[in-house]
């Protein structure tokens, strides 16, 4: 199939070629092109289904209309759901996402914004790593359009758009209180991010009010540890802590993790054992009992990033930075 070139649109359109140019690059009011030229312009490279030249566009502007998007692991539900979101209001607006993912490794993370910078990405969206605020900096310093996305860092002057991690997991707890539970367990990675820390003291301070708090019922478990060993890790601090009656999973991996250590032990839910988790998966939906969970509200997370992001490219140094905190939802399946 022959490529479309901008000569051809010109000939159809019976206009110079450099009319076609100046409308497909967003001058033509700039350059005086009236409305309906403009318009004309635009319907024939649609219907010739034109696809500009990236490189070229890149070379005489300086933009590439890409974005680069780094989460912490592009299979798992929740950010594959993020980005499937970001990409599709990406695309609205023209631009083409670059996805990669962290494993949350600060080395592997700071290794793809540079690699992202050598693609030269017009934004960032990153989903940071525990020491990614260095790299950050060097973007900002760069004046480099970023939001982050489901964490952030509290020094940091950055926008970001999170849920609210401490009222999920304040009322998560809350509820398993009113059921009934009173020896909560929780489980948490170590990874020390402020999201996790949040969920975390949401936990705590629930569990305070009510006069149950015990530190001897909190788990904390390697990020970087295979499923196997979590599994086996919970199993032990289940049997060693044989009064505990509910379960607090911070991040969706842990609460699947979780149902097979419980299903290995023999504890039935929601009899013995009732569990929520963070994050929805299809497995949860499927499993029986139902598991509930704190579900995000990753459409609008992913539609305010992008917009935020788009904010910071149209308006460069006049944009405002802004720390976005969306309320999440409490699902209440069978588990409880």
């Amino acid at each position: 199939m022959k490529k479309i070139t901008i000569k051809d649109i010109a000939l159809e359109a019976q206009v110079s070629i450099s009319t076609v140019s100046f409308v497909l690059n967003d001058k033509g009011e700039k350059m005086g092109i009236s409305k309906a030229v403009i318009k004309k312009v635009q319907d024939i490279a649609d219907k010739l289904h034109y696809r500009p030249n990236m490189i070229a566009t890149s070379l005489r502007t300086g933009k590439t209309r890409s974005i680069g998007l780094i989460v912490e692991n592009i299979s798992n539900q929740f950010f594959s759901v993020l980005a499937k979101v970001i990409e599709e209001e990406a695309k609205k607006l023209g631009y083409r996402v670059f996805y990669c993912s962290t494993g949350n490794d600060d080395e592997r993370s700071a290794e793809l914004v540079q690699s992202l910078l050598q693609a030269n990405v017009d934004g960032f969206i990153i989903t940071p790593t525990e020491k990614l605020d260095k790299s950050i900096d060097q973007l900002l310093k760069m004046k480099k359009p970023v939001v982050l996305i489901d964490r952030y860092f509290p020094g940091q002057d950055v926008s970001h758009v999170v849920m609210d991690n401490y009222e999920g997991a304040y009322s998560a707890t809350e509820f398993l209180i009113e059921k009934g539970r009173r020896n909560i367990a929780l489980i948490n990675n170590n990874s020390g991010m402020i999201q996790m820390q949040l969920r975390e003291k949401g936990y705590a301070d629930s569990m305070k009010k009510a006069g149950l708090y015990n530190e001897s019922l909190i788990l904390h478990l390697d990020y970087h540890s295979s499923e196997e060993n979590k599994i086996e890790e919970m199993i032990q601090f289940f049997e060693k802590n044989k009064a505990i009656d509910g379960v607090l999973f911070l991040a969706n991996y842990m609460g699947l993790a979780g149902i097979q250590a419980i299903r290995k032990i023999g504890l039935k839910i929601p009899e013995q054992l009732s569990i929520i988790s963070f994050d929805d998966h299809y497995s949860f939906r499927l499993h029986s009992p139902s598991i509930s969970v704190v579900e995000q509200p990753l459409d609008a997370i992913a539609i305010k990033t992008v917009a935020l992001l788009m904010d910071q490219m149209v308006k460069e140094d006049d944009f405002v930075v802004e720390k976005v905190l969306l309320k999440g939802k409490l699902v209440k399946r069978e588990s409880v």
